[in-house]
């Protein structure tokens, strides 16, 4: 006797279908609380080894999934994508109810493996990086607005800096959104503030160079507004904002460390030339536990870099990837690329100097930028499963350019 529990999860319930020999022998809604769990519990230990089947719902079904590993169940957590392919030929109607029924029966009928149960670590590791990438995110939103409030205020101050990204930049900022509130300091008193201002050490030849090139600014400033304008106040909230973001950004990442220090596959990714820990801990938190993939093309298509071929008649389109998968973990991989071939001079691997061969005859072979890049990151995939499988630390002595 074959039991399926069938469950649809929704934002505070979720609909259950018992499915037994191929019939639907019980329906009920449970709370998704601990109340509804225990109700749960007893429905599935009324059967001998039932299988259960949900559907992937983002933070919904978390709740249900904490509560399957605690009491210690396998279950299949099934892709939304591959949940509606299953059940569109076996439903007319869509309903909560339905959904229930239809994923029981699609499990009879696919028999899916059990979901690899990954340890709480990564889940909390891809917690605190998806926070990080909000973090981000907002952070380009506001570098974007201040540097609008900066173009009526004192747009020249954005010279102040090559890297207009730091600390003391946004301090400088905050303080003088106009060049009216330069100009009322002399050279010296400016480069006191500076380095009152500055996180690190700087000599005062530094500072005074620092102080005259603001001054130089504010007097080559022209702007469309005056310094009691509200746009200059904006100009003030805005830079403590991105400071306040930019110190939550490394927060996070240290937070990342710290969940993570006991996982091998981080320390193993950073002994790739270009990894550095921020990338290696992005990576890992975005793809979880590596050794659940069975091959690199697995891989590949969680992130969504697996190629797909379209063909209708005599008609046959380029291959192109699929782009279905981890959008996330697919930025990353894509910075891990650059920064693996940005260090190529001095630390070369097999992939950058593939990626840079290929760069190479781009032009003969008219291949653009984003192909060689995803043929690196499909070629990092493959290295990165094996030191992880291996635990294996990468060994640049087992390679040389010239091979």
């Amino acid at each position: 006797m074959e039991c399926i529990f069938g469950i649809d999860v929704s934002k505070a319930t979720a609909n259950v279908a018992v499915l037994v020999d191929d019939s639907v022998v019980k329906q009920f809604i449970v709370a998704t609380d601990r109340g509804g769990f225990q109700t749960l519990s007893d429905e599935l230990n009324s059967f001998k080894s039932p299988l259960i089947i949900f559907e992937a719902t983002g933070i919904y079904s978390r709740p249900l999934r904490a509560f399957l590993q605690r009491d210690g169940w396998q279950y299949t957590e099934i892709n939304p994508l591959a949940a509606k392919k299953a059940m569109d030929s076996l439903r007319n109607n869509k309903t909560d109810a339905l959904d229930a029924i239809g994923l029981a029966r699609a499990m009879a009928k696919n028999h899916y493996k059990a979901t690899f149960q990954e340890q709480p670590v990564y889940t909390e590791l891809r917690d605190l990086e998806r926070t990080y990438q909000q973090h981000n995110e907002d952070l380009v939103q506001n570098k974007n607005r201040l540097h609008r409030e900066l173009q009526l205020t004192f747009p020249e101050i954005e010279q102040f800096l090559s890297k207009t990204d730091g600390s003391l930049y946004w301090h400088i900022v905050e303080r003088f959104p106009h060049p009216q509130l330069v100009l009322g300091y002399d050279v010296n008193e400016l480069a006191e503030i500076i380095l009152a201002e500055t996180p690190k050490n700087m000599g005062q030849k530094r500072s005074i160079r620092l102080a005259q090139h603001l001054i130089d600014l504010a007097q080559q400033a022209a702007p469309a507004v005056t310094q009691s304008a509200y746009a200059v106040k904006a100009v003030t909230a805005l830079a403590k904002d991105v400071e306040r973001i930019d110190g939550l950004k490394a927060e996070t990442i240290t937070e990342m460390a710290n969940v993570a220090k006991n996982l091998s596959e981080v320390k193993l990714l950073m002994t790739i030339p270009g990894i550095g820990e921020k990338t290696a801990l992005c990576l890992i938190a975005e793809l979880g536990d590596v050794r659940r993939f069975h091959s690199a093309n697995a891989i590949n298509a969680y992130i969504g870099i697996d190629l797909i071929l379209y063909e209708s008649g005599q008609y046959q389109a380029g291959m192109h990837i699929r782009k279905r998968g981890n959008a996330y973990a697919r930025k990353i991989l894509y910075k891990a690329i650059m920064n693996i071939v940005s260090v190529a001079q001095y630390h070369p691997t097999r992939i950058s100097t593939t990626y840079k061969r290929k760069k190479q005859s781009a032009q003969s072979k008219k291949k653009t930028t984003k192909k060689i890049a995803i043929a690196a990151m499909s070629q990092f995939n493959r290295l990165m499963r094996h030191l992880i499988l291996n635990n294996e630390a990468y060994d640049s002595t087992t390679f040389t350019p010239e091979q």
